[in-house]
Protein backbone atom coordinates (compact mmCIF):
# COMPACT_ATOMS: atom_id res chain seq x y z
CA UNK A 1 0.00 0.00 0.00
CA UNK A 2 1.51 3.54 -0.62
CA UNK A 3 2.28 6.06 1.77
CA UNK A 4 0.36 9.52 1.30
CA UNK A 5 2.49 12.15 1.42
CA UNK A 6 3.03 15.90 -0.43
CA UNK A 7 4.82 14.39 -3.44
CA UNK A 8 2.09 11.70 -3.78
CA UNK A 9 0.49 12.50 -7.49
CA UNK A 10 -3.00 13.25 -7.56
CA UNK A 11 -4.52 12.40 -10.91
CA UNK A 12 -7.93 14.17 -11.90
CA UNK A 13 -10.56 13.09 -14.40
CA UNK A 14 -13.86 15.18 -14.11
CA UNK A 15 -14.09 19.17 -13.94
CA UNK A 16 -17.14 19.94 -14.00
CA UNK A 17 -19.04 21.98 -11.72
CA UNK A 18 -18.18 19.89 -8.71
CA UNK A 19 -14.56 18.30 -9.81
CA UNK A 20 -13.13 21.54 -10.17
CA UNK A 21 -13.47 22.52 -7.16
CA UNK A 22 -12.41 19.56 -5.50
CA UNK A 23 -9.18 19.58 -7.22
CA UNK A 24 -8.69 23.25 -6.33
CA UNK A 25 -8.98 22.61 -2.65
CA UNK A 26 -6.01 19.74 -2.90
CA UNK A 27 -4.14 21.91 -5.18
CA UNK A 28 -4.28 24.85 -2.58
CA UNK A 29 -2.70 22.08 -0.08
CA UNK A 30 0.32 21.46 -2.43
CA UNK A 31 -0.13 18.30 -4.09
CA UNK A 32 1.25 17.97 -7.45
CA UNK A 33 -1.82 17.11 -10.17
CA UNK A 34 -2.34 16.08 -13.07
CA UNK A 35 -5.82 16.86 -15.18
CA UNK A 36 -8.16 15.30 -17.90
CA UNK A 37 -11.27 16.53 -19.28
CA UNK A 38 -12.77 16.07 -22.38
CA UNK A 39 -13.02 19.25 -22.84
CA UNK A 40 -9.72 21.04 -22.05
CA UNK A 41 -11.14 24.58 -21.49
CA UNK A 42 -13.25 23.92 -18.79
CA UNK A 43 -9.90 22.43 -16.68
CA UNK A 44 -7.60 25.88 -17.85
CA UNK A 45 -8.22 27.25 -14.33
CA UNK A 46 -6.94 24.19 -13.00
CA UNK A 47 -4.28 24.10 -15.38
CA UNK A 48 -3.61 28.29 -14.81
CA UNK A 49 -2.92 26.68 -10.69
CA UNK A 50 -0.37 24.48 -12.09
CA UNK A 51 -1.83 21.09 -12.70
CA UNK A 52 -0.22 19.53 -15.37
CA UNK A 53 -2.64 18.23 -18.46
CA UNK A 54 -3.20 14.42 -19.89
CA UNK A 55 -4.43 13.66 -23.17
CA UNK A 56 -6.17 10.64 -21.98
CA UNK A 57 -7.09 8.80 -18.79
CA UNK A 58 -4.59 6.18 -19.88
CA UNK A 59 -2.08 9.18 -19.90
CA UNK A 60 -2.96 10.25 -16.43
CA UNK A 61 -3.06 6.77 -14.38
CA UNK A 62 0.21 6.13 -15.86
CA UNK A 63 1.99 9.01 -14.20
CA UNK A 64 -0.47 9.31 -11.05
CA UNK A 65 -0.50 7.60 -7.64
CA UNK A 66 -4.21 8.23 -6.52
CA UNK A 67 -6.64 8.85 -9.48
CA UNK A 68 -9.58 10.77 -8.41
CA UNK A 69 -12.81 10.67 -11.16
CA UNK A 70 -16.04 12.65 -10.92
CA UNK A 71 -17.95 12.60 -14.62
CA UNK A 72 -21.69 12.04 -15.51
CA UNK A 73 -22.90 9.01 -16.58
CA UNK A 74 -22.67 5.66 -16.06
CA UNK A 75 -21.48 5.23 -19.58
CA UNK A 76 -18.57 7.54 -18.71
CA UNK A 77 -17.49 6.01 -16.01
CA UNK A 78 -17.46 2.92 -17.54
CA UNK A 79 -15.66 4.63 -20.77
CA UNK A 80 -13.21 6.10 -18.25
CA UNK A 81 -11.76 3.16 -16.15
CA UNK A 82 -12.28 0.43 -18.45
CA UNK A 83 -12.23 1.90 -22.06
CA UNK A 84 -9.33 1.67 -25.08
CA UNK A 85 -7.41 4.97 -23.56
CA UNK A 86 -9.24 3.79 -19.91
CA UNK A 87 -7.71 4.36 -16.64
CA UNK A 88 -7.02 0.72 -15.93
CA UNK A 89 -5.40 0.21 -19.43
CA UNK A 90 -2.50 2.21 -17.76
CA UNK A 91 -2.34 1.77 -14.18
CA UNK A 92 0.69 1.56 -11.67
CA UNK A 93 0.40 -1.48 -9.91
CA UNK A 94 -0.24 -0.30 -6.22
CA UNK A 95 -1.74 2.60 -6.57
CA UNK A 96 -5.13 4.10 -5.57
CA UNK A 97 -8.73 4.67 -8.29
CA UNK A 98 -11.56 6.48 -6.57
CA UNK A 99 -14.78 7.23 -8.41
CA UNK A 100 -16.72 10.58 -6.79
CA UNK A 101 -19.39 9.74 -9.61
CA UNK A 102 -22.46 8.55 -8.57
CA UNK A 103 -23.69 5.89 -10.73
CA UNK A 104 -24.27 2.02 -10.25
CA UNK A 105 -23.40 -0.05 -7.47
CA UNK A 106 -23.02 -3.07 -9.80
CA UNK A 107 -20.58 -1.13 -12.04
CA UNK A 108 -18.82 -0.01 -8.79
CA UNK A 109 -18.32 -3.27 -8.11
CA UNK A 110 -17.36 -4.74 -11.63
CA UNK A 111 -14.80 -1.74 -11.30
CA UNK A 112 -13.32 -3.07 -8.24
CA UNK A 113 -12.67 -6.38 -9.73
CA UNK A 114 -10.80 -5.18 -12.85
CA UNK A 115 -9.03 -3.18 -10.59
CA UNK A 116 -8.13 -6.01 -8.08
CA UNK A 117 -7.08 -8.19 -10.96
CA UNK A 118 -3.92 -5.24 -11.79
CA UNK A 119 -2.93 -4.93 -8.54
CA UNK A 120 -4.75 -1.61 -7.47
CA UNK A 121 -7.07 -0.44 -5.35
CA UNK A 122 -10.82 0.77 -6.15
CA UNK A 123 -12.79 3.16 -3.81
CA UNK A 124 -16.32 3.95 -4.91
CA UNK A 125 -16.83 7.54 -2.96
CA UNK A 126 -19.99 9.37 -4.17
CA UNK A 127 -20.53 12.61 -2.57
CA UNK A 128 -23.39 14.82 -1.91
CA UNK A 129 -23.54 18.54 -1.11
CA UNK A 130 -23.64 20.38 -4.35
CA UNK A 131 -21.63 23.20 -5.31
CA UNK A 132 -21.46 24.86 -2.35
CA UNK A 133 -20.45 21.78 -0.54
CA UNK A 134 -17.66 21.47 -2.96
CA UNK A 135 -16.45 24.88 -3.26
CA UNK A 136 -15.76 25.04 1.08
CA UNK A 137 -14.66 21.58 1.24
CA UNK A 138 -17.88 20.29 3.30
CA UNK A 139 -19.43 17.18 1.51
CA UNK A 140 -20.47 14.22 2.56
CA UNK A 141 -18.38 11.50 1.15
CA UNK A 142 -20.23 7.63 1.35
CA UNK A 143 -17.00 5.60 0.91
CA UNK A 144 -17.03 1.56 0.05
CA UNK A 145 -13.67 -0.62 -0.91
CA UNK A 146 -11.01 -2.42 1.22
CA UNK A 147 -10.46 -0.02 4.56
CA UNK A 148 -6.67 -0.31 4.14
CA UNK A 149 -7.29 1.65 1.03
CA UNK A 150 -9.73 4.33 2.61
CA UNK A 151 -7.31 4.86 5.75
CA UNK A 152 -4.69 5.86 3.10
CA UNK A 153 -6.91 8.25 1.21
CA UNK A 154 -8.40 9.62 4.43
CA UNK A 155 -6.46 12.98 4.74
CA UNK A 156 -6.97 13.63 1.20
CA UNK A 157 -11.36 13.20 1.61
CA UNK A 158 -10.77 15.13 4.83
CA UNK A 159 -9.55 18.07 2.82
CA UNK A 160 -13.02 18.15 0.24
CA UNK A 161 -15.28 16.91 3.68
CA UNK A 162 -17.08 16.77 6.57
CA UNK A 163 -18.94 14.39 6.55
CA UNK A 164 -17.25 10.96 5.61
CA UNK A 165 -18.20 7.67 6.69
CA UNK A 166 -16.92 4.35 5.52
CA UNK A 167 -19.94 1.67 4.23
CA UNK A 168 -18.26 -1.30 3.97
CA UNK A 169 -17.63 -3.35 0.54
CA UNK A 170 -17.49 -2.09 -2.85
CA UNK A 171 -20.23 -0.84 -4.13
CA UNK A 172 -21.55 0.45 -0.77
CA UNK A 173 -20.77 3.58 -1.23
CA UNK A 174 -22.86 4.59 -4.48
CA UNK A 175 -25.65 1.87 -2.30
CA UNK A 176 -25.71 4.92 0.10
CA UNK A 177 -25.65 8.09 -1.93
CA UNK A 178 -29.00 6.21 -3.62
CA UNK A 179 -30.58 6.50 -0.34
CA UNK A 180 -29.49 10.16 -0.26
CA UNK A 181 -30.66 10.59 -3.50
CA UNK A 182 -34.20 9.41 -2.33
CA UNK A 183 -34.34 11.32 0.37
CA UNK A 184 -33.48 14.23 -1.97
CA UNK A 185 -36.14 13.54 -4.09
CA UNK A 186 -38.99 13.20 -1.96
CA UNK A 187 -37.48 16.99 0.35
CA UNK A 188 -37.26 18.72 -3.35
CA UNK A 189 -41.26 18.22 -4.42
CA UNK A 190 -42.28 18.94 -0.75
CA UNK A 191 -39.86 22.15 -0.84
CA UNK A 192 -41.00 23.40 -4.21
CA UNK A 193 -44.83 22.54 -3.37
CA UNK A 194 -44.79 24.57 -0.12
CA UNK A 195 -43.12 27.87 -2.13
CA UNK A 196 -46.06 27.51 -4.92
CA UNK A 197 -48.55 26.93 -2.03
CA UNK A 198 -47.15 30.07 0.05
CA UNK A 199 -47.25 32.60 -2.81
CA UNK A 200 -50.42 31.30 -3.74
CA UNK A 201 -51.64 32.00 -0.37
CA UNK A 202 -50.52 35.79 -0.04
CA UNK A 203 -47.29 34.95 1.97
CA UNK A 204 -44.13 36.60 1.83
CA UNK A 205 -41.82 33.57 0.95
CA UNK A 206 -38.87 34.72 2.73
CA UNK A 207 -40.47 35.32 5.89
CA UNK A 208 -42.22 32.15 5.52
CA UNK A 209 -38.97 30.13 4.97
CA UNK A 210 -37.85 31.89 8.21
CA UNK A 211 -40.53 30.22 9.75
CA UNK A 212 -40.60 26.86 8.49
CA UNK A 213 -36.91 26.46 8.70
CA UNK A 214 -36.28 26.74 12.20
CA UNK A 215 -39.02 23.77 12.90
CA UNK A 216 -39.35 20.14 12.04
CA UNK A 217 -39.33 21.35 8.22
CA UNK A 218 -35.78 22.04 8.73
CA UNK A 219 -33.31 20.47 5.91
CA UNK A 220 -30.55 21.49 3.47
CA UNK A 221 -32.55 21.71 0.75
CA UNK A 222 -35.19 24.41 2.47
CA UNK A 223 -31.42 26.51 3.24
CA UNK A 224 -29.34 26.21 0.28
CA UNK A 225 -31.89 25.51 -2.71
CA UNK A 226 -35.14 27.37 -1.63
CA UNK A 227 -33.74 30.77 -1.48
CA UNK A 228 -32.64 30.22 -5.13
CA UNK A 229 -35.69 29.57 -6.31
CA UNK A 230 -37.03 32.61 -4.85
CA UNK A 231 -34.43 34.51 -6.76
CA UNK A 232 -35.28 33.21 -9.83
CA UNK A 233 -31.84 31.12 -9.77
CA UNK A 234 -31.97 27.89 -11.55
CA UNK A 235 -27.80 27.94 -12.21
CA UNK A 236 -26.93 23.97 -11.66
CA UNK A 237 -25.52 22.96 -8.49
CA UNK A 238 -26.44 19.39 -9.29
CA UNK A 239 -27.84 19.42 -12.68
CA UNK A 240 -31.82 18.11 -13.45
CA UNK A 241 -30.55 15.41 -16.24
CA UNK A 242 -28.37 14.05 -13.82
CA UNK A 243 -30.53 13.72 -10.78
CA UNK A 244 -33.14 11.94 -13.31
CA UNK A 245 -30.01 9.24 -13.91
CA UNK A 246 -29.04 9.09 -10.31
CA UNK A 247 -33.29 8.59 -9.80
CA UNK A 248 -33.45 5.90 -12.67
CA UNK A 249 -30.46 4.13 -10.93
CA UNK A 250 -32.17 3.79 -7.59
CA UNK A 251 -35.46 2.60 -9.01
CA UNK A 252 -33.73 0.05 -11.05
CA UNK A 253 -31.99 -1.17 -7.88
CA UNK A 254 -34.94 -1.18 -6.31
CA UNK A 255 -36.69 -3.31 -8.58
CA UNK A 256 -33.96 -5.78 -8.52
CA UNK A 257 -34.53 -5.92 -4.83
CA UNK A 258 -38.04 -6.54 -4.74
CA UNK A 259 -38.81 -3.04 -3.66
CA UNK A 260 -41.80 -0.72 -4.64
CA UNK A 261 -40.57 3.08 -4.27
CA UNK A 262 -43.71 4.95 -5.73
CA UNK A 263 -42.80 8.05 -4.40
CA UNK A 264 -39.44 8.47 -5.69
CA UNK A 265 -41.37 7.18 -8.80
CA UNK A 266 -43.72 10.34 -8.86
CA UNK A 267 -40.96 12.64 -8.50
CA UNK A 268 -38.89 11.10 -11.28
CA UNK A 269 -41.44 11.57 -13.57
CA UNK A 270 -42.00 15.39 -12.52
CA UNK A 271 -37.99 16.13 -13.55
CA UNK A 272 -38.84 13.93 -16.61
CA UNK A 273 -41.47 16.94 -17.39
CA UNK A 274 -38.80 19.27 -16.90
CA UNK A 275 -36.39 18.09 -18.74
CA UNK A 276 -38.45 18.03 -21.46
CA UNK A 277 -39.67 21.67 -21.00
CA UNK A 278 -35.98 22.10 -21.76
CA UNK A 279 -34.56 22.27 -18.36
CA UNK A 280 -32.40 19.43 -18.17
CA UNK A 281 -29.13 21.07 -18.00
CA UNK A 282 -30.75 23.61 -15.12
CA UNK A 283 -30.29 23.10 -11.13
CA UNK A 284 -32.36 20.17 -9.50
CA UNK A 285 -34.18 23.08 -7.74
CA UNK A 286 -35.86 23.33 -11.59
CA UNK A 287 -38.63 21.21 -10.22
CA UNK A 288 -40.60 24.13 -9.17
CA UNK A 289 -40.87 24.94 -12.96
CA UNK A 290 -42.83 21.39 -13.34
CA UNK A 291 -45.16 22.80 -10.77
CA UNK A 292 -45.91 25.94 -12.05
CA UNK A 293 -46.85 24.33 -15.12
CA UNK A 294 -49.41 21.84 -13.71
CA UNK A 295 -51.00 24.99 -12.09
CA UNK A 296 -50.76 27.17 -14.90
CA UNK A 297 -49.52 29.20 -12.00
CA UNK A 298 -46.13 30.94 -11.55
CA UNK A 299 -44.47 31.41 -8.26
CA UNK A 300 -42.33 34.24 -6.74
Amino acid sequence: MLKLDKKTTIGWIGTGVMGASMLSLLQKEGYPTLVYNRTRSKAQPLLDAGAQWADTPAELAAQADIIFTIVGFPADVREVYLGEDGVLFKVKEGSIVVDMTTTEPSLAEEIYVAAKEKDVYAIDAPVSGGDVGARNGTLSIMIGGDQAAVDTVMPLFQIMGKNIVYQGSAGKGQHTKMCNQITIAGTMIGVCESLLYGYKAGLDLPTMLKSISGGAAACWTLDNLAPRIVDRNFDPGFYVEHFIKDMGIALEEASRMGLALPGLALVKQMYEAVKAQGHGKLGTQALILGLEALSNYRAV
